[in-house]
């Protein structure tokens, strides 16, 4: 049984923490300020401006509600109309407050939204809330699409989209039918982001991560060094000079003449990070093949989009244009059932479209249909019995494999403890639910009496949040706030009252 005092003092964290994520027009400075990337001495904090907004009068904005001290450390420029031409990275603007994740994370991030929204409604902070929605808006309509976050060098990728759940939770609280109306070209809009290629296979009729840009991901170079100074990608070159890959054509990836990585690793390097899992080896080693496959996160998500607009053209009396929605809902269910679900094993896996073969990667997406509501009673049963592979002392591990990487196992992270939770309850399994969920946040509040903090990530075999020695690529930081778990516990509190 949880501790009702424990659960009062994490509650209060919480509340306290969102004043600190967040980031105002007045603390611009603040939030362009990049522990990602190196900074000249000296050299002035670059704030990039919608090419549709008036760059004067934002700057006289900004001046007149920062100190001129302040003011002297940021220069605000017009983001070119050809992001190639960028040569100094920045922060892109935006109008409103937001929250961002907290430690290295300054920036406001496209999943990760969702689930601090979700926190922000359950504490009574509305209006920040529906900021975040509104800037998702304002994101689409100047800068192309929700973006993996708000700096320059995320421009070419986006992230999860959850942009029409966020809307709906958000039109619980504000019940305004007019507001949610004129959110409907922006969300069609980033729906045909990812539904028209390059992220559409149009062999099997699903969609794939495909990040845009070219070569190394500069947030990677500048951040992800080990103790040694390696950066991530020097440690992937000693991987592929002492290792076998089985899993896909290495050549495609790796240039063994020349020693060096391709053009190709990078596009998939950056569309691993543009899924959200940076890093698993659920597509291979460092999941770079993922440009290969039909996920099942993706398009369990873009499911649910489907039948979102289809209510919201519902609640704004578009019948007709609803049911077509919801036709389309089909359709894409239709599909995943072909390539995603394995009967045999009673899971779902990702498709290789160009192996033209399911993965056997046992990875916790699979129970994102239950999420969704797409599994069949006899799907869900089939799940059910794969549940205890995931399950370990502090809630579910993110997949059933040791690889060094932060999203396998024994990790365990908040946004996937809630798809499954919220999944479960779905299909009546209200027994199964309330055990995960009293694991995950029994472990959070150990770990929270002991470090004073809320951390991203836990390991939730051992019941600690101490992770770093057992990350070997990527960042092995565990930072703290922490946005997304924040969220996460504030709702599985409500979903099961607990004090």
């Amino acid at each position: 049984m949880l501790n009702s005092e424990a659960i009062q003092a994490l509650r209060a964290y919480i509340k306290a923490t969102w004043k600190t994520l967040t980031r105002t027009p007045a603390q611009i400075l603040q939030a362009a300020q990049d522990p990602k990337l190196e900074q000249i001495p000296g050299h002035p904090w670059l704030v990039y401006v919608s090419p549709q907004e008036d760059l004067e009068a934002i700057k006289q904005y900004i001046a007149a509600i920062l100190t001129p001290t302040e003011f002297s450390q940021i220069e605000l420029r017009t983001l070119p109309s050809d992001i190639g031409e960028i040569e100094e990275h920045g922060l892109l603007y935006l109008p409103l407050d937001y929250v961002v994740p907290g430690g290295r994370f300054n920036e406001m991030y496209g999943w990760d939204s969702y689930f601090i929204v979700l926190g922000l409604l359950r504490d009574q902070e509305y209006t920040l809330a529906q900021n975040m929605a509104d800037l998702f808006s304002y994101q689409i309509k100047n800068y192309g699409t929700i973006l993996n976050g708000n700096r320059t060098y995320l421009l070419n990728r986006s992230h999860p989209p959850l942009f029409s759940r966020t809307l709906l939770r958000v039109f619980e609280y504000n019940s305004d039918i007019n507001w949610l109306k004129s959110q409907l070209p922006t969300v069609e809009a980033y729906y045909f982001y990812w539904t028209v290629p390059p992220h559409l296979n149009q062999v099997t009729g699903l969609s794939h991560y495909n990040a845009l840009g070219h070569g190394p991901a500069p947030e990677v170079v500048n951040s992800e060094k080990d103790e040694q100074g390696l950066t991530h990608y020097e440690r992937v070159l000693d991987y592929y000079r002492h290792h076998e890959v089985e899993e896909y054509d290495l050549s495609l990836y790796y240039d063994r003449e020349q020693d060096q990585l391709t053009d190709l690793f990078y596009q998939g390097d950056r569309s691993m990070r543009e899924s959200g899992f940076d890093i698993s080896n659920r597509f291979g080693p460092f999941s770079v093949d993922i440009i290969h496959y039909a996920p099942v996160c993706l398009n369990v998500l873009l499911y649910q989009m489907e039948k979102d607009i289809a209510l919201m053209h519902q609640i704004a009396e578009h019948e007709d244009i609803a049911q077509s929605w919801l036709a389309t809902a089909q359709r894409r269910h239709e599909l995943i059932d072909q390539f995603l679900w394995d009967e045999e094993r009673g899971m779902y896996f990702d498709y290789n479209f160009r192996s033209d073969k399911r993965s056997t990667y046992e990875f916790m997406t699979t129970f994102m249909p239950l999420w969704a509501g797409i599994a069949s009673p006899k799907q869900a049963q089939g799940l059910m019995e794969n549940l205890r592979r995931f399950e370990a002392n502090g809630g579910l591990l993110t997949s059933n494999y040791v690889s060094g990487n932060q999203w396998d196992a024994p990790f365990g992270w908040a946004p996937l403890q809630l798809f499954v939770v919220e999944g479960l309850l779905n299909y009546g399994y209200r027994e199964e639910a309330f055990r995960i969920a009293s694991k995950f946040i029994g472990l959070v509040i150990q770990e929270f009496e002991k470090t004073g903090t809320i951390l991203e990530k836990y390991d939730v075999a051992r019941c600690s949040s101490e992770v770093s020695e057992s990350i070997y690529y990527g960042y092995s930081s565990n930072e703290i706030g922490f946005g997304w778990t924040n969220g996460v516990i504030l709702e599985l509190l409500a979903l099961f009252e607990f004090c």
